[in-house]
């Protein structure tokens, strides 16, 4: 299993927040956001992971994460994206990396209480993808069940209401998810929807889709930012990290302050 972080795109909706660094690089209280998702596929076991970032941002990326897991066995790869064309191309900008493999991806600004180890651990083929129960379906894709609670249907940001249930931002698929997305057809937006792989396994009756019982958080704005930030500090969502991050940050905090105890002389 490998993994993809999808950590691209300008943010903006956080301006200025975002002129002078990437979304995923702001904190959500104790550490940056991107620690959130590298969190969910660390804690999987997998050691393969590929972030996607902007050029603009890539220095940023590397001067943070270049070699922090290195001596953990954990490896981290960069692609720039030079262009958002939707979420399902990060597959084609990730295919000599997925190579044979299956893969997980998570989007960067998405944050979980929930762990999905077995889930991930588990996966044999198809897709998997996760919903939440939310307020505002129409910003999102969302998947509708039938009686049973077998999902039917997956629609983009529905016009008219479909299902209370949004898809959230942890996708895993077979390597099949590569040619899938090559394949695809670019919607209205010119964008190579997600949606769009969802639907191709849920043809095939390989689709699953489970209920993400904990909190799911878009850090996507000013108010759910702060919002995101509170609700990992009061519901201890920060002490829920795999060792591996939280010895890798403390390393990295040290080697800082060495470095700055050492400027000023």
């Amino acid at each position: 299993m490998k993994g993809i972080i999808l950590s691209g795109g300008t943010a903006t909706r956080l301006f200025p927040l975002t002129a002078t660094t990437s979304k995923q690089l702001l904190p959500v209280y104790n550490r940056q956001m991107i620690f959130y998702p590298l969190n969910t596929l660390i804690k999987a076991g997998i050691k393969d992971i590929l972030i996607i970032v902007s050029p603009e941002h890539s220095g940023q990326y590397l001067n943070l994460l270049g070699s922090i897991f290195k001596k953990y066995g954990v490896n981290l790869y960069f692609e720039v994206q030079k262009l958002p064309r939707g979420l399902a191309e990060a597959f084609i900008l990730g295919e000599s990396f997925i190579d044979k493999d299956d893969v997980t991806m998570v989007l960067g600004d998405n944050i979980f209480e929930d762990d999905f180890s077995q889930e991930i651990k588990n996966f044999k083929s198809g897709g998997h993808v996760f919903a939440k129960k939310v307020s505002d379906p129409e910003r999102f894709g969302v998947v509708k069940f039938d009686e049973n609670n077998k999902a039917i249907e997956v629609v983009e940001k529905p016009v008219d209401w479909l299902s209370d249930y949004a898809v959230t931002g942890l996708y895993i698929y077979d390597n099949r998810v590569v040619e899938v997305a090559k394949n695809a057809v670019p919607s209205e937006r010119g964008e190579i929807e997600i949606t769009s792989l969802q639907n191709f396994y849920l043809q095939k009756g390989e689709l699953q889709v489970s209920i993400v019982e904990g909190e799911w958080l878009d850090a996507g704005t000013f108010d759910s930012l702060l919002e995101a930030g509170n609700i990992v500090k009061n519901k201890k969502i920060y002490k829920k990290f795999d060792p591996i991050i939280d010895r890798a940050i403390e390393e990295f905090n040290a080697e800082l302050k060495a470095l700055a105890k050492k400027r000023l002389g």
